[in-house]
């Protein structure tokens, strides 16, 4: 079987083939570093590669196989993890040089349940200094290129792990979100990231083990092949205390739904509270009328969301703070100025702010389960720009409208984070000089499952998730 072949095939249509011995995980590791080799000097995406330890990884998967016992979904497909998440043996920076050298002697809890499944970890992928931006650059590995144009950005904070899936370098990620980490990514690389519920995806260890506003969760290429990933990663674990009791295999069930009867909202501009490219509004225009052509009942129109820059500004800054005043204190000069100005954003806080911001929350939450009354699901965009110039650290103006900071041009993410409610993004189309377009569904709360059956009606209309960058053609 051609190495190509082998790298753009589905997480599942894989996992089919090594269950039944058409290909062996060794095969399908030496593809994949294969296509590394070939495809990642171009864009940056691993940044860590233990190739030595997949190979050995890969050998004892084969003897699994081989011997009939039983083997988790994911057994046998390599797996590059963010480098934010901790991984026992490998190095993990989080981007920073304050953890150039750092090897864990454990891996995080997401990281353990997709070892536990039977992935072969390949490496690491790039990120932001802490996962702080929408942007993939950092002082110890640079910038983070994206598949479709070099020139131009791959998003973040899990850039590194979209980048890769675009290039065929791995079948699955991982990756965490909280102002817009996976669907941003995801948009720019024509790939697809889900933001799922808060507690779907049990985070260990964490600081603010009772936080919402982050979490962490799958990408793929494919609506189905996220699916399954999250049927790894969700479930129920007594070491968070906010993680849901629904187990994680109820996701590996069929995607498939009758759009008819489908209450369909969207907005290009949130309600009119973002600015939006003409470009990227006219993506999700033509999303709305692929739902209506699929005989969906669709409307224009979006939850109120005032206050929802207030709650996801206020509850990040503390916990930025929380997480990273220590390393402030301790490393400032090593520590990005828009991540220090995070930090002591959150220092600058009082009771009253916290307080103020848990209020807004509330009633924020209970606009958005009135709408969810009247609609299914919520179309959006994911990003109000197209991929942007990857020497900038961020788009100064969005629609003609300057940003007052490097958060503002999020907005379209970060205001549904606040709501709590899940999130996909998909791919939606691409702009006229070729450049992806990820169009946002969202969902009501916890209905993480029906956001996936939607995005997969959706991707099986359009194909757009099929169009590879042409960086795969240029590197063979």
């Amino acid at each position: 079987m051609a190495s190509s072949e082998i790298t753009f095939m589905s997480a599942r249509e894989l996992v089919r083939l090594l269950r039944t011995g058409q290909v062996s995980a060794r095969e399908v590791l030496a593809a994949h570093l294969e296509r590394i080799e070939r495809a990642n000097p171009r864009v940056n995406a691993i940044v860590t590669l233990v190739a030595e330890q997949a190979a050995e990884q890969a050998r004892a998967a084969d003897e699994r196989l081989a011997s009939g016992a039983d083997v988790g979904p994911l057994h046998g497909l390599p797996v590059a993890h963010k480098d934010t998440h901790e991984t026992a043996g490998i190095r993990t920076t989080h981007g920073s040089p304050i953890f150039a050298g750092h090897v864990p002697d454990r891996d995080d809890l997401v990281v353990e349940r997709m070892r536990a499944a039977g992935v072969v970890t390949i490496g690491k992928t790039n990120v932001p200094e802490f996962a702080c931006g929408s942007h993939t650059f950092n002082p110890l590995f640079g910038v983070t290129r994206n598949p479709y144009d070099p020139s131009r950005s791959a998003g973040g904070s899990s850039g590194g792990a979209a980048a890769a899936l675009a290039c065929g370098m791995h079948p699955l990620a991982d990756g965490s979100d909280m102002g817009g980490s996976l669907r941003n990514p995801a948009s720019f690389c024509n790939v697809v990231g889900l933001r799922p519920s808060p507690g779907r995806v049990p985070s260990w260890p964490a600081e603010a083990a009772w936080a919402t506003m982050g979490v962490q969760g799958p990408m793929g290429r494919e609506v189905a092949d996220v699916a399954l990933l999250l049927s790894v990663l969700a479930g129920p674990d007594p070491r968070s205390p906010i993680a849901l009791e629904t187990p994680g295999e109820v996701f590996a069930r069929p995607l498939d739904r009758d759009p008819a009867g489908l209450r369909v909202a969207w907005s290009a501009d949130l309600g009119g509270r973002v600015p939006v490219d003409r470009e990227v509004a006219a993506v999700v225009a033509g999303a709305a009328k692929v739902f209506a052509d699929l005989g969906c009942e669709v409307e224009e129109a979006c939850p109120d969301l005032s206050g929802a820059d207030e709650v996801f500004r206020t509850l990040r800054a503390w916990q930025f703070d929380l997480a990273l005043g220590p390393l402030l204190d301790a490393h400032r000069d090593l520590m990005k100025p828009s991540l220090v100005a995070n930090v002591e954003a959150g220092r600058a806080l009082s009771g009253r702010d916290v307080a103020a911001a848990e209020r807004l929350h509330a009633a924020l939450f209970h606009r958005v389960r009135e709408f969810f009354q009247r609609h299914d699901v919520l179309v959006l965009p994911v990003s109000q720009v197209v991929p942007f110039d990857a020497g900038r650290e961020y788009p100064d103006t969005v629609g003609g409208r300057p940003m007052r900071d490097y958060l503002e041009w999020m907005a379209s993410c970060y205001l549904v984070s606040a709501t709590g409610c899940p999130a996909l993004s998909v791919p939606g189309g691409f702009t006229a000089g070729g450049l992806p377009v990820g169009v946002q569904i969202v969902g009501p709360h916890r209905a993480d499952f029906e956001v996936l059956r939607v995005g997969h009606l959706f991707e099986r209309a359009t194909g757009h998730g099929r169009r590879r960058p042409p960086s795969v053609e240029q590197a063979g």
